[in-house]
């Protein structure tokens, strides 16, 4: 429910949690310069500024790591909390082994491709990398697709090995009416959770994994209440963090739900909405 902007206004914001594609990121994949000096001067306020995506650590690009001031990143959707500079993980929630064999069964079941990440990775069959290399893809970059996958010859068999230490996994399916027929086995998964962070995929968790559960936990070691907390996001994988924020901002491209849990919807993530929303919010401009 959209909040009275006054109420909002006297809100003191210590941290600021950024999810990335789609909200920051620009429909390029690029950060433009009103966001980046949006969160600049708010980073130089002593405000946290905190990227919150579930890219794997290895698939965040070099111009996040750049912009001065972020702190820290929360990875795979909860699995992580990482020192944006180093890569250091400070806190981890993985995948449980039943849902591991689960997700290897449905993989054949639902017709899937699916994507792997391992300590900060993102594994893909070398059927599926191939297949996006030489045909594109319909339903997202696939540059960055071919930028931040590693191929490997059976990504089952990786995941079946690694089966202790695998942070997320998302099926992709080529169509939505494919996806829609899997959605209800896939939602059916025990000790997982499950969301999605664009419209080909569902995205498969540890039991407790979450952004939200990621931002509690370096909430508590920051001092930082809910109520100092601003966070902005497009997707269904970012609505339990906009509840948990005092302010949870939604950009206008926002879809399947988010807007409906969001205090403020800002601009687009082609129109600077990041930046508009922390400059509305924290730096009070």
């Amino acid at each position: 429910m959209i909040k009275n902007e006054s109420e909002l206004l006297k809100k003191n914001i210590k941290m600021v949690a950024l999810d990335l594609d789609g909200t920051t990121f620009n429909s390029a994949g690029d950060i433009s310069e009103r966001n980046v000096a949006a969160i600049e001067e708010a980073a130089a306020k002593g405000v946290h500024v905190v990227v919150s995506t579930g890219r794997p650590y290895t698939s965040l690009p070099d111009h996040i790591k750049e912009v001065k001031g972020i702190e820290y990143a929360i990875t795979s959707n909860g699995a992580h909390v990482n020192i944006l500079e180093s890569g250091e993980s400070i806190y981890n929630d993985y995948l449980a082994k039943s849902a591991i064999k689960e997700v290897a069964k449905l993989k054949v079941e639902t017709g899937a491709d699916i994507e792997v990440f391992i300590k900060g990775q993102a594994y893909v069959d070398q059927s599926y990398y191939d297949d996006v290399r030489d045909n594109g893809c319909d339903y997202r970059r696939a540059e960055y697709v071919l930028w931040s996958r590693k191929p490997v010859p059976d990504v089952t068999g990786l995941m079946l090995e690694h089966d202790e230490e695998i942070e997320n996994i998302n099926f992709v399916y080529k169509t939505l009416d494919m996806l829609e027929a899997a959605r209800p086995k896939v939602n059916a998964i025990e000790n997982a959770t499950i969301t999605s962070s664009f419209k080909n995929n569902l995205e498969v968790g540890g039991p407790n994994t979450s952004k939200k559960a990621a931002l509690l936990w370096l909430m508590k070691e920051l001092a930082i209440s809910s109520d100092e907390l601003m966070c902005c996001g497009d997707a269904p994988n970012d609505i339990q963090m906009a509840e948990l924020a005092g302010i949870g901002v939604a950009v206008a491209n926002a879809w399947g739900g988010l807007k409906d849990h969001a205090d403020y919807i800002t601009e687009s993530n082609d129109d600077d909405g990041v930046g508009i929303a922390i400059e509305k919010f924290v730096l009070k401009k």
